[in-house]
């Protein structure tokens, strides 16, 4: 059953391929239903997968098979807060790698054009740093990073 309130990502015809990389690419993510359309639509044919159900860390998601008409956009994107290099260096490989694109400041997109901000806990730790100018130097070489550095986020921040 879709909660109450799910976020609705709009696919050309990839919402379960979507789905599915989500799932073994994200702790606490899985595909929990697939639901086919009962009749033809605008954008398939009876029988092909018109949603997904899914989670993305926790968030339930429905992704929809809608045509190739609406795409998505920079304004919407997930966060997800790694724990350590390891971790930040895992999902934005991920994502990059199958077929995604690299971004500045610790964003990237997916092979769908979903946008993605892979976020140590260190970089967030360094932006609340009560000493303003230890967060503008973290701030500072952020801004010269695609994928987050921890380690030169922290030297940063050290001065």
């Amino acid at each position: 059953m879709v909660s109450k309130n799910t976020i609705c990502l709009w696919y050309d015809r990839d919402a379960l391929d979507a789905a599915n990389f989500y799932a073994k690419t994200f702790p606490d993510s899985k595909v929990t239903a697939v639901h086919r359309a009962p009749g033809n639509y605008p954008a398939g044919q009876e029988g092909d997968v018109l949603t997904v159900e899914f989670t993305v860390a926790g968030i339930p998601c429905l992704g929809l098979n809608g045509g190739p008409h609406v795409k998505h956009s920079d304004a919407f994107s997930f966060q997800i807060a790694t724990d350590d290099q390891a971790e930040t260096d895992r999902l934005w490989n991920a994502i990059v790698s199958n077929g995604g694109q690299e971004s500045a400041c610790g964003w990237c997109k997916d092979k769908w054009g979903l946008s993605w901000q892979i976020t140590p806990r260190a970089l967030t730790a360094a932006f609340t740093d009560p000493d303003r100018a230890a967060a503008k130097r973290a701030f500072d070489a952020m801004m010269t990073m695609g994928k987050i550095d921890i380690a030169k986020i922290e030297a940063a921040r050290r001065g």
